[in-house]
């Protein structure tokens, strides 16, 4: 198997057939095998039907997984993944907004040596206040934040190697840095920018409720990146910072005291002073359990803290 669609659907029912007849006009002269896994997300409307329907009829290549519940899109896609079986997997949005007629051109950018292919939308046909601009400004801070310039992490449309997208779990609303974390074990991304169509039936399933969601996953991905190898490395700066913060205060105390007579007991600063050394000692006990802990899950599951692209003469 060359190429898996993972397209997660949630309440999709009018655009499914529509999908299914555009992905087909644009894979059909693929001289490759490939498949679409359908993750349903727990729809209240009829589109599990139709997804069993099209199962149906093209048992070739469509694979369906059917949630229990919703679990949101992060899970779809993430289960989506697991039951693939293609080199390359692209990721599509259910709606119709993606357009599948750019995915051979993506697939011909990673022939060129490229890891990932993310999607810009350069002429998005959403909703400027409420989705376009506030994703801008999210695209922007996880970029200075991540240190991958990307103008439009939100686009789902990407392409992926599989190598590049396996050594790692999803949770919350982590698809969206599926990039970042390919970054970090070293894969080779480009930008392109890709069509986009308004949505034709139902409505959005997100507002600006999700920028906030996304904005608190940046501080959990910032963390993974920097630290997660040597959590000490944050919770020791902390607490050192804290404890010479502390030192500082007592020094001021101890010559106002020398000099003008003032005792160090009769100021406020001193109880603050003790509160920060508590603090950054503590704050440094927990990088030293992080340490720990970090050790524990890497030596138990035997999980490698570097990664290989190629190898030569190796039996």
């Amino acid at each position: 198997m060359y190429l898996s669609l993972v397209i997660p659907v949630y309440n999709e029912e009018e655009s499914l057939l529509l999908l299914f007849d555009a992905i087909h006009d644009a894979l059909d002269s693929l001289p490759k095998k490939w498949e679409i896994v359908l993750v349903d997300d727990g729809s209240s409307d009829q589109s599990l039907k139709v997804l069993e329907e099209l199962a149906q009829k093209d048992t070739e290549h469509i694979r369906v997984v059917s949630f229990r519940r919703n679990f949101g899109q992060t899970a779809a896609i993430a289960a989506g993944i697991d039951h693939t079986k293609g080199e390359v997997i692209v990721l599509l949005d259910a709606d119709l907004q993606n357009d599948p007629a750019d995915i051979p051109m993506m697939l011909a950018k990673l022939d060129e040596g490229y890891d990932v292919v993310s999607g810009w939308r350069v002429k998005r046909k959403d909703t400027f206040i409420t989705r376009t601009l506030p994703s801008r400004m999210a695209n922007g801070l996880i970029s200075r934040v991540t240190g991958v310039e990307l103008h439009d992490y939100g686009c789902t449309l990407k392409a992926y190697r599989r190598e590049a997208i396996t050594g790692f779990r999803l949770y919350g609303e982590m698809h969206r840095f599926i990039p970042v974390f390919a970054h970090s074990v070293g894969a080779k991304i480009i930008e392109v920018p890709v069509n986009h169509h308004p949505r034709r039936f139902g409505e959005a399933k997100y507002g600006l409720e999700r920028t906030l969601k996304v904005l608190l996953d940046l501080f959990t991905v910032k963390f993974l990146l920097s630290y997660s190898a040597k959590p000490i490395y944050l919770f020791g700066g902390a607490g050192m910072s804290i404890i010479i913060l502390s030192a500082v205060l007592l020094f001021f105390l101890a010559i106002r005291s020398l000099f003008f007579g003032i005792s160090v007991l009769a100021s406020p600063l001193f109880q603050i002073s003790a509160m920060f050394f508590i603090l950054g000692f503590q704050s440094i006990l927990m990088g030293l359990i992080a340490e720990l802990q970090v050790r524990t899950y890497h030596e138990s599951q035997r999980k490698p803290t570097y990664t290989v692209r190629k190898t030569f003469n190796l039996k």
